[in-house]
């Protein structure tokens, strides 16, 4: 008879038969499978440029028309890593997690938390028709006296984050790290935690990636489940 193994060993076996979760990468550097987009300027004239493109074996957001490229899947507790630069110039971008209903505010965005991209701005949140809270609340997430805290046209839904200097000069790539686990959201830029925020109202949905008036490069859309 074989000797039962010792605690130590049978911890050891059982990591090793148990594969870490793997990290998939949401577009595949030839096209857009896996992903829509929803431009509302082309449910009129349908001719006009994709927003969206592969070029280079990297995803682009061509900035115009404005919309939101989608994935087809919803993600809930998970870590997506976000390889980004502005190419060419300062501009704005950001990505949106626990996405839902599309053009929910202002016939645009879709419900949803952005994280934000926009050059010096990066990990600010931004409550699209859904909340979250942070520490500090009244001096990070100004609003006017009759304000409320959400994500409605009316409420108070910028929420500053913690750091200046995090992001690269534009032309250099710049890695996001977006942490989302039950109902927190964490952020960091280029390794720094630029926005940590609880109490988040959704805690699924699909991701998204805007097109905000400014060409943006994307070499890297990796999620690792959590």
């Amino acid at each position: 008879m074989k000797p039962l193994l010792n605690a130590a060993a049978f911890v050891a076996l059982f990591s090793s038969c148990v594969s870490a979760p793997k990290a998939q990468s949401l577009f595949n550097g030839k096209d857009l499978s896996g992903w829509h987009a929803d431009v509302p300027a082309k449910d009129k004239k349908p001719e006009l440029r994709d927003s969206f493109i592969i070029r280079d074996g990297k995803l682009v957001s061509l900035g115009s028309p404005g919309g939101h490229l989608i994935t087809d899947a919803s993600y809930s507790n998970y870590r997506l890593e976000v390889q980004y630069r502005f190419a060419a110039a300062p501009g704005n971008c950001g990505v949106l997690v626990h996405a839902s209903k599309p053009r929910a505010l202002y016939g645009m965005f879709p419900q949803s938390i952005e994280c934000q991209m926009k050059h010096e701005n990066a990990g600010d949140f931004w409550c699209i028709e859904e909340n979250i809270e942070v520490p500090n609340m009244e001096k990070r997430r100004p609003r006017s006296k009759d304000q409320k805290f959400g994500g409605g046209p009316k409420d108070a839904r910028h929420i500053f984050n913690l750091t200046d200097g995090s992001e690269k000069p534009v032309g250099e790539w710049n890695t996001m790290l977006i942490e989302c686990k039950e109902d927190s959201i964490k952020i960091w830029v280029n390794g720094d935690l630029v926005n940590e925020g609880f109490h988040c109202t959704v805690r699924q949905g699909q991701i998204a990636l805007q097109a905000e008036g400014s060409e943006v490069e994307f070499r890297k859309v990796e999620l690792t489940p959590l």
